[in-house]
């Protein structure tokens, strides 16, 4: 049964746009993700301004997870990383007590890229609001992939569905891109405490209605509906246990609204360290 559908809202980022589909009023998380954005597609020409680029800006409380279908993105990262994520790969940065990044479209600049993806937040449990920062860069030979007949399924974190992902993460989860090369095609759904699956292309339908890309299926609990592709489409299957009630303000999620104060307090002040590799400019707190 599908318990909710949630449509992309579209947002412009500053030269490109994003459809963000989380946080949304009626549905904040589905099991930790607390934020999805499906980033493009964009076909950027050479000689992109660097005002295009996320300049560096902080975190804390999350894991942000970045996975392309096109193109690429560099990162770099207060724990002096830095590295392009590419197609079928995943960049996870680990902000715990805090973090600060930077993401560049430096291909597109010098020779022109299309770039397609999805970032997403993953809220770290009580446990680990306040771990040390971390980051790991997965390779897409990492992450367990599956064909059978016309259906290709990559376990990006987590486990299910007899696999399970090297992806190291807090809390119980289930992240996955699918791609159904043809209709009639049965999306694959794993046992979750909550589960959603996000349409990046093509259309699903159950029964007799039908969703388009852009849309967001929740599932309601302890449910597996018939969701079959209509054309060639590709979806995310995401979810996992809840870490319970959170609090999102710009860059922070915490369990504590007093913990985001802080945080903004020190961003504000110049407490929390740039970028190693990437430190002459950064996006100021919003204001209000």
């Amino acid at each position: 049964m599908i318990e909710l559908v949630i449509d992309q809202r579209r947002r412009d980022l500053g030269g490109f746009e994003v459809g963000r589909v989380l946080p949304f009023a009626a549905r904040r998380m589905v099991g930790p993700f607390i934020f999805f954005d499906h980033i493009g597609p964009v076909d950027f020409a050479p000689g992109i301004p660097r005002t295009i680029d996320v300049r560096p800006h902080p975190h804390i409380g999350l894991a942000t997870v970045t996975y392309l279908f096109d193109g690429e993105i560099m990162h770099r990262d207060s724990l002096a990383t830095e590295v392009a994520v590419r197609p079928g790969e995943v960049n996870w940065m680990t902000a715990g007590r805090g973090i600060t990044h930077s993401e560049r479209f430096e291909k597109a600049r010098a020779k022109g890229d299309y770039v397609h993806g999805i970032q997403s937040w993953v809220a770290l449990p009580d446990s680990a609001q306040e771990t040390e920062p971390d980051f790991a860069h997965y390779d897409r030979e990492a992450l367990p992939t599956v064909t059978e007949g016309d259906l290709s399924l990559r376990l990006i974190a987590g486990e299910g569905l007899g696999l399970k992902s090297a992806v190291r993460t807090h809390s119980p989860i289930f992240y996955a891109h699918a791609s159904m090369a043809s209709a009639g095609a049965v999306v694959p759904l794993p046992k979750a405490e909550e589960l959603a699956v996000y349409i990046v292309s093509g259309a699903i339908e159950s029964g007799a209605q039908r969703y388009g890309a852009g849309k967001m299926l929740v599932l309601a609990p302890g449910t597996a509906p018939t969701l079959r592709a209509v054309e060639p489409s590709t979806v995310m299957i995401l979810g996992g246990d809840s870490v319970g009630e959170r609090f999102i303000e710009w860059n922070f999620v915490s369990s504590s609204p007093e913990r985001i104060a802080q945080a903004k307090a020190d961003w504000r002040a110049g407490r929390m360290k740039l970028p190693d590799l990437d430190r002459d400019e950064f996006i100021p707190l919003p204001s209000g």
